[in-house]
C-alpha cells in the first residue's frame, strides 16, 4: 500500500516532499494508523482477567483498557464507546464480571455497528477466572489472524487528528517544548489537519487572548463560559492545577504555568469547542473542555496525565504530543504518544523515554522552528507505522474516571 502525504519543508512556503505511509480502512469510513485489538474490562473486578487474556499477545498489538467503576456513568460509557470504535482499533473483546451496572449490551451494539469484530465474556457465566481466560485467549488468537487482512488505503495529512497535553512541567516547558508544539500545530492546521489542545484549568490569565482567537463571536462566548467555569471549579476546590514539582522546576505561579501550557495551541484561529468523546466536525484547531459541568463533586478534574490522554484519544486523536520538563514515562493504549522534553538536563537523564529533545533550544543548539520541524516529521513518521519510544517500551496506560458533562451547544462547532 502506498500513501502519499505532502509535507511542506517550511510552514510559509509551497515546497513539499512526499512520504509513503500505511493506514487501515474501517468499515465505518474512518482511517487508522494502528491496528489494535482491544481487551476491554467493564468493571475493576474483571481487570485481572482481561490483563491475563492479553498478556501472551503483547507482540501482536493486543492492548487492555477499561472502566474501573461499578455504578453507571454516562461519561464513562461514552468514552468507552469512542475508544472501542476508534480508527486505530480493529476489534474488541469485552470482559464483564456479570453484575456490574455498565450497559454492555449498548456497547456491543455500537462496536458491531461500526463493523468491528466484537465478543463478550461474562466471568460469572463462564465459570470463573481460568475458564474465562482460556476462552478469551482462543478468541484473541483467531481474531489476530483475521485482523491482518484489514483493508489498507491512502492516508493524507488532513486525515490525521493530533492532540497535545503537558505533564511534569517546569520552566523550560513554556520556553522550549510547548512553543515548539505550537508551531507544529500551526503547520498541521495549514495542511488541513485537525488538532486539539486542552487544560482550561491551566489557562488562568490567558482567557482574553483565547477568546479573541475564536472563529466566530458565538464561539467566543462559549469559550468564555468554559474558561469561567474552570476558574470557578478550581476556586471552589481550593487549589489550582499547580503541583510541588512545578515549583521545584522553576515555575512561580499558575499564571506563569498557564502561559507555557497555552503556548502549545499555536496561533491559529480556534475552530470549535468540544468535550471528551466529541469528534471535531472539520479540520482546524479545537479546544477540549475537560472540567466537569455542574457543581464540583468528582474532585480534581485532571487526576493524572493518562486520563487526559484517554479523553483526547476518545475524541479521535491518532497521535498525542506530550511535552514535559521534569520528565515523564507515560504512553497510552490505542494511540501513540510522542514525548517532547524541554529540559536538556532531563533529556540527558531520561533520553530512553523521550522522542524529541526540545532542550536543544535551551542549550542554543537549535531554534524553535527547527524543533517544530522535527516534531512534525516525527508525527508523519509515527503515522507511517514507526513506533514511538513509549510504544517500543510497551507502555499502554489508560484511565477512565467519573465525570459529568452536558452536551455541547450548536455554537461550539463552527460550520
Amino acid at each position: 500500500m502506498i500513501l502519499l502525504i505532502r509535507i511542506p519543508e517550511k510552514v510559509d512556503d509551497n515546497s513539499s516532499k512526499e512520504m509513503e505511509l500505511k493506514g487501515y480502512q474501517r468499515k465505518d469510513g474512518r482511517k487508522g494508523i494502528r491496528n489494535v485489538l482491544l481487551v476491554a474490562y467493564l468493571v475493576e473486578c474483571a481487570h485481572h482477567v482481561a490483563y491475563e487474556i492479553a498478556r501472551p499477545f503483547r507482540d501482536d498489538n493486543v492492548q487492555v483498557i477499561g472502566f474501573g467503576g461499578c455504578y453507571p456513568n454516562e461519561y464513562a460509557a461514552k468514552i468507552m464507546k469512542q475508544l472501542c470504535t476508534h480508527p486505530n482499533v480493529g476489534g474488541v473483546l469485552l470482559v464483564s464480571l456479570g453484575c456490574e451496572s455498565f450497559n454492555r449490551k449498548k456497547l456491543i451494539e455500537a462496536i458491531d455497528e461500526s463493523g468491528r469484530p466484537v465478543e463478550t465474556l461474562v466471568i460469572q457465566n463462564n465459570g470463573g477466572t481460568s475458564k474465562t481466560i482460556a476462552k478469551g485467549q482462543e478468541w484473541i488468537k483467531e481474531t489476530v489472524i483475521s485482523l491482518k487482512e484489514t483493508k489498507q488505503v491512502n492516508i493524507l495529512v488532513e486525515d490525521l487528528i493530533i492532540g497535545t497535553i503537558c505533564g511534569g512541567s517546569d520552566a523550560t516547558s513554556g520556553i522550549a517544548a510547548n512553543p515548539s508544539v505550537g508551531l507544529t500545530f500551526d503547520k498541521l492546521v495549514k495542511n488541513n489537519s485537525t488538532v486539539i489542545f486542552e487544560e482550561t484549568g491551566e489557562m488562568i490569565g490567558c482567557f482574553e487572548d483565547i477568546v479573541k482567537r475564536a472563529e466566530t463571536p458565538l464561539l467566543a462566548k462559549e469559550l468564555q463560559k468554559t474558561l469561567d467555569k474552570a476558574a470557578r471549579y478550581y476556586t471552589i476546590m481550593g487549589y489550582g492545577s499547580f503541583a510541588p514539582g512545578n515549583a521545584d522546576g522553576g515555575l512561580t505561579t499558575i499564571e506563569e504555568k498557564s502561559l507555557g501550557a497555552y503556548a502549545k495551541s499555536g496561533s491559529a484561529l480556534i475552530s470549535g469547542l468540544i468535550k471528551p468523546g466529541d469528534l471535531p466536525n472539520k479540520p482546524g484547531l479545537f479546544l477540549m473542555d475537560i472540567v466537569p459541568d455542574g457543581e464540583p463533586r468528582f474532585g480534581f478534574p485532571n487526576i493524572n496525565d493518562n486520563s487526559e490522554i484517554t479523553e483526547l484519544i476518545a475524541s479521535g486523536c491518532h497521535v498525542i504530543l506530550f511535552t514535559t520538563g521534569r520528565g515523564s514515562v507515560v504512553g497510552s493504549a490505542i494511540s501513540p504518544v510522542i514525548k517532547i522534553c524541554g529540559n536538556p538536563d532531563t533529556y540527558e537523564r531520561m533520553s530512553d523515554d523521550m522522542d524529541v529533545n526540545a532542550g536543544k533550544i535551551i542549550s542554543s543548539t537549535a531554534t524553535l522552528e527547527e524543533v517544530a520541524e522535527e516534531i512534525y516529521d516525527k508525527v508523519i513518521e509515527t503515522a507511517s507505522g514507526i513506533p514511538t519510544v513509549s510504544e517500543r517500551l510497551g507502555h499502554q496506560e489508560s484511565v477512565i474516571t467519573y465525570k459529568t458533562f452536558e452536551p455541547i451547544g450548536p455554537n461550539c462547532l463552527v460550520g
